[in-house]
């Protein structure tokens, strides 16, 4: 544990009202109960789990989903991947394209130290550029074909040219073809269960037959890689996946919370909201209102305000108040909350709000437990 303003409160009874805020905080026993749900979900149907990093960029975190069954961790970007494997974690697949001469040199660094590193490919100039730099640094490099199935972020459209990119990387002797990826990012809220389970059904097919495609071939596809949080317990119908990315499950937040499960229950029912922002109350003159520590800043801010999940009564609100402060909204004026209140919020979208703290405050009731280093914070490069 590293030396954070909060260190000396780790262990000590009644810790976390105690705490300097804005704080992120991990409720330890919801977290550790959506770590064991999903492998428990993943074993349950024959399916290995790839986790995403992006959604906590923790080596402990990553290490707690390896030792409950997970076979590694996805990263978004390069640097994610060098900050979780300077901490022994191995079994990265990295998802997104590394096309820049400076990046293709770093990731020929970062292979040669890892055992296990995989990186997606949707290119065949990078595929060229990828190979080339792997028989100069002597070791070959592990790549899957990113198949582009409706988002349009990244990715080859299925058909020929990705036909083509699959035996090109195939027939490299200094790329190891293993198969493809399929993200279907733009699914993963819909907040529908019927819609969402129809459009991720077809996009599974989609997945389906381009491996098949390439099989035929005799191009094998070891790795199917995808899914998410959004569409865990859809994409297993299909039986295409053979390792399934969700990451957002390990925390929740609000856009997950509002997506229906399937019998009208909401995905919040399956995980539980372990992640929340800690925060004070800093001034209260004004009727009806209360200043907080926790404005822009503490939160990311691509979606609707935070939700108040504990400290105030439930029908307060949350509003932005200004970079450092959030203001709280009473809905009399004989409501008053007092000078240094706890308050604790549900994130709007986790994995941009983690980026903007430097660790994470582990909670137990009422006791901080310990604190983890976000390894990766800021490593968008």
């Amino acid at each position: 544990m590293s030396d954070f303003i909060n260190t000396p409160l780790v262990g000590v009874p009644g810790s976390r009202t105690r705490m300097a805020t804005p704080a992120l905080v991990i409720d330890l026993p919801a977290f550790e109960a959506n770590v064991a749900a999903m492998a428990a979900h993943c074993a349950k149907h024959g399916l290995n789990l790839r986790p995403h990093a992006k959604t906590h960029k923790c080596a402990e975190i990553a290490r707690r989903q390896i030792a409950a069954g997970a076979l590694g961790v996805c990263c978004a970007k390069l640097g994610e991947a060098e900050a979780l494997g300077a901490e022994g974690i191995d079994g990265v697949l990295l998802t997104s394209p590394v096309v820049t001469p400076f990046a293709i040199e770093r990731l020929m660094a970062l292979n040669a130290k890892l055992d296990d590193l995989i990186v997606a490919i949707d290119n065949p100039e990078n595929a060229t550029a990828l190979a080339a730099a792997a028989e100069a640094a002597g070791k070959p490099l592990q790549v899957l074909m990113d198949l582009d199935v409706g988002l349009h972020r990244t990715g080859i459209a299925p058909g020929d040219e990705a036909h083509a990119l699959a035996r090109q990387m195939e027939e490299s002797p200094h790329l190891h073809f293993k198969g493809l990826q399929a993200y279907a990012g733009h699914l993963m809220h819909i907040e529908g269960f019927a819609e969402r389970r129809e459009k991720s059904l077809a996009v599974m097919k989609m997945l389906g037959d381009m491996r098949d495609r390439l099989e035929a071939d005799s191009i094998a596809c070891a790795i199917l890689s995808g899914g998410g949080t959004g569409t865990f317990d859809i994409d297993v119908e299909a039986n295409v996946l053979t390792e399934l990315q969700g990451g957002s499950y390990v925390f929740m937040d609000k856009q997950y919370n509002d997506v229906d499960g399937p019998d009208g229950r909401s995905l919040g029912d399956a995980f539980q909201t372990s992640l929340h922002v800690q925060m004070s109350v800093v001034s209260n003159n004004t009727p009806k209102l209360a200043t907080t520590d926790a404005g822009f800043k503490s939160f990311s801010t691509d979606a609707e305000p935070p939700v108040l999940s504990d400290g105030a009564p439930d029908d307060a609100k949350y509003f932005f108040f200004g970079d450092e402060q959030g203001g709280i909204m009473l809905s009399s004026a004989n409501e008053k909350l007092a000078l240094g209140t706890t308050l604790t919020a549900v994130t709007p979208h986790c994995d941009p709000t983690v980026n903007l703290y430097d660790a994470y405050h582990v909670l137990e009731d009422d006791m901080l437990v310990d604190i983890w280093p976000i390894e990766a914070r800021g490593r968008s490069a």
